[in-house]
């Protein structure tokens, strides 16, 4: 494609929950919108190769802190869309209210849009079934959570979409950019954004890199949705230099025992159930890993007996709300040690699991060494951008999870398309 030859409305930076999302909507209105994507769009087969060169090869999907603590992000067209749980947690609404932000109508519209549910009890696997039951055995107020699934579309023999879902089942923000693309916004892959350009305190472009060569594109309307690691280095390249500072990434362990009398299948749907410890600052839910990352993860913590007993194996995740805090270097590495407190919320969540493991009958039982997702807070509402997701410079605007001012240490999926809805409405009110 040459993008001289071509004149766009808006271009998106990004095609993750935050900026498909605004590629659909205003592609839906007749926009001219192109969009860059740092990573490959081929067909999801749902193999490892896949997921390892855009989710855990390091350096580009996987980042790690100085405390060896590894940091997942998608680099893929979708995003970490494509290899997420597709689990849909509620919007901080009060929350996003008290900066000028109110996604209420535009979450009611994704609800719509959206198989937004809990899974049918037949897609409910051996693994989240029984710990479920040995939870509320145990007083919990462990329930089924909302997946943004088409349930119509499964099959048993279906395995869950850990890599990338070939069957259309999983929802992912690649679907929006497919639907997009129908309604003629264009694509460029392999695109990595480096800097927006900027005149007279307006943006006016932006300038990447592929295959070797820098490369310019220009257009009215630039939207930064590379995500919180990477919308922030592009913003600190392009003069925001506060950017990238005083961050969340929802640190993560995992909680495993053996069971005998279990026999896990390699197709079990994770995050299927759970409960938000809200006071205690964390959720556990179940969370069946596939293979591989099972071993991994035992590996890590010299655990070498347990690498290959993911089919026995029942395994709680623990997802802590941590606090603001820590910095990304200019090349977006991240400086970030866990604090006390944030190691503290784990530990509690470690021993609740350790009870309920032991309930269901569980021997063996260990963690996993940490690792964190869903970056965010890198270019806050309230401090880099205004309610309506604008910056300092005129006509650039961030759309991702960058801009939710404080943590709420749920995954933010829902309220990111809330977002993507609400500034889509807004530029094409303007």
């Amino acid at each position: 494609m040459n993008t001289n030859e071509q004149k766009f409305d808006v271009i998106v930076v990004g095609t993750g929950a935050g900026g498909a999302t605004v590629a659909r909507e205003l592609s839906r209105k007749k926009k001219k919108v192109l969009m860059l994507e740092w990573g490959d769009y081929v067909p999801l087969t749902g193999s490892f190769k896949h997921c390892f060169k855009s989710l855990l090869f390091p350096g580009r999907g996987l980042l790690f802190t100085n405390q060896m603590l590894g940091l997942l992000r998608g680099i893929d067209t979708g995003g970490s869309t494509v290899f997420s749980c597709a689990t849909f947690f509620p919007v901080p609404f009060e929350m996003l209210k008290s900066y000028g932000i109110d996604i209420t109508a535009e979450v009611e519209e994704q609800k719509k849009e959206l198989p937004i549910a809990p899974l049918k009890d037949e897609m409910i696997g051996p693994m989240s079934k029984r710990i479920m039951e040995s939870a509320q055995d145990l007083g919990y107020n462990w329930q089924k959570l909302d997946k943004c699934m088409y349930q119509d579309k499964w099959k048993p023999e279906y395995k869950f979409s850990h890599y990338g879902d070939p069957h259309g089942v999983k929802w992912s923000a690649r679907m929006y950019v497919e639907e997009a693309i129908a309604n003629e916004a264009s694509l460029i892959n392999g695109a990595k954004v480096k800097k927006v350009i900027i005149e007279k305190k307006t943006a006016i472009g932006v300038e990447y890199k592929k295959d070797g060569k820098k490369l310019k594109v220009f257009a009215p309307k630039i939207i930064i949705s590379a995500g919180g690691i990477g919308s922030p280095v592009i913003l600190r390249a392009s003069g925001i230099k506060e950017a990238g500072y005083n961050f969340f990434f929802d640190p993560v362990i995992v909680v495993r025992g053996i069971v005998k009398d279990i026999d896990v299948p390699s197709h079990e749907i994770p995050m299927a159930a759970g409960i938000h410890m809200e006071d205690e600052g964390y959720i556990m839910t179940d969370m069946a890993f596939p293979a591989a990352i099972t071993a991994i993860s035992a590996f890590q913590v010299f655990r070498f007996d347990k690498m290959l007993s993911r089919r026995k194996t029942l395994q709680i995740m623990i997802k802590a709300k941590d606090a603001l805090y820590g910095k990304l270097t200019d090349n977006g590495g991240v400086r970030k040690n866990l604090k006390r407190d944030d190691k503290q919320k784990l530990m509690r969540g470690f021993e609740r699991a350790k009870k309920i493991l032991k309930n269901a009958g569980a021997k063996s039982i260990f963690k996993t060494w940490y690792f964190a997702g869903h970056p965010g807070g890198t270019v806050k509402v309230g401090e880099l951008v205004d309610s309506n997701l604008k910056t300092k410079y005129e006509n650039l605007y961030v759309c991702d999870c960058s801009v939710i001012p404080e943590a709420w240490g749920l995954p933010p999926v829902a309220t990111i398309i809330g977002l993507g809805k609400r500034l889509s409405k807004h530029l094409t009110s303007e």
